[in-house]
């Protein structure tokens, strides 16, 4: 077999860095023909609103070599070789009595790096480097079942508006990249996973009491209505990530998760965003989520609402079993 062709490596100067991208024409999204250096293009565009998103944050990235139509690799580790510049944060795996090095953005060239390494998505944990245990970020990810429509996923996105306006938080909602929403709340490093995901299941609980038609919170996939939209509380347990804010995902179209306003909810398709389309909007509008850090909300009354769902004979579903 002829070995494949490829093109002459090239440097981009990010900040204060020069990162090497070998491969610059290697198509990585085959519906338009986007290659490596436009998914490098891409994230520079968004530089800031990427770097806020994963700052200082464990982030397992997922590669793709041949671009998104070839194997994709989750990678955890930081691989040997890489620049002294790179930034990482030791986790531990309890289970399996082991650590990893994972990336840890604090700047851009951090984030073109991992570009070169392949990486089209950057799937961060929900808490940072000072205080991995303790995550600072609550997540909201309402993931549609294979029958689920999108004018139900936009009308329970409005109920979590509703509730969270209710207690106070401030939420922070996004196009997840692919049939569903997330909305992001920044919450005080004080509790543990284990605490953080018991408030986003008593959360996901009142949701699905206020529109028992359209939600579900049933932990098996098997016994969930495949038209109904699961609150996915898992998503806050630890060592669990999904695509951060202006991740692209690993399809041919290349969309984007992307920050979107409240009053935009009824009028955005999954679609809308991809790495040829958010630039501009980024450019006229920038991120959506700039404010994140400076909103944030205790989760107490949520633990209570927890331990009185308990109290009630609600069961505390596995963390670690697979809901599939």
């Amino acid at each position: 077999m002829a070995p494949k062709a490829t093109s002459p490596a090239i440097e981009v100067e990010v900040g204060e860095r020069d990162v090497r991208i070998s491969n610059p024409e290697r198509v990585y999204f085959p519906e338009r023909g986007e290659t490596k250096l436009d998914l490098v293009n891409y994230y520079l565009s968004v530089g800031d609103g990427i770097v806020n998103a994963l700052r200082e944050r464990p982030c397992m990235m997922h590669r793709f070599p041949e671009g998104v139509a070839g194997e994709k690799v989750h990678q955890k580790r930081v691989p040997h070789g890489a620049p002294p510049w790179l930034e990482t944060v030791r986790v531990k795996f309890p289970r399996y009595n082991r650590t990893a090095d994972e990336l840890c953005v604090t700047e851009l060239a951090h984030v073109i790096w991992a570009v070169q390494m392949s990486t089209v998505e950057f799937h961060p944990w929900n808490s940072r480097r000072a205080h991995v245990e303790k995550p600072d970020e609550w997540r909201i990810d309402l993931d549609p079942g294979p029958e689920c429509s999108w004018d139900r996923v936009q009308r329970v996105t409005h109920v979590v508006h509703e509730v969270l306006d209710e207690i106070g938080a401030v939420g922070w909602p996004k196009t997840s990249g692919g049939s569903g929403l997330h909305v992001y709340v920044r919450i005080d490093p004080q509790w543990g996973f284990k605490d953080v995901r018991r408030a986003a299941l008593a959360f996901a609980r009142e949701v699905e009491r206020r529109a028992p038609e359209d939600v579900t919170t049933t932990w098996w996939r098997k016994d969930r209505d495949p038209a109904a939209l699961f609150v996915d509380y898992n998503q806050n347990a630890r060592d669990h990530t999904i695509a951060s804010a202006y991740s692209v995902r690993g399809n041919a179209r290349g969309t984007v998760s992307t920050p979107i306003r409240w009053d935009e909810v009824d009028d955005v398709t999954p679609d809308d965003f991809t790495i040829a389309t958010v630039p501009a909007r980024y450019a006229d509008l920038g991120d959506l989520h700039a404010g994140i850090d400076e909103a944030v909300f205790e989760i107490d009354q949520l633990v209570e609402w927890a331990e009185r769902d308990e109290r009630d004979g609600a069961q505390d579903p596995p963390e670690t079993a697979d809901a599939d």
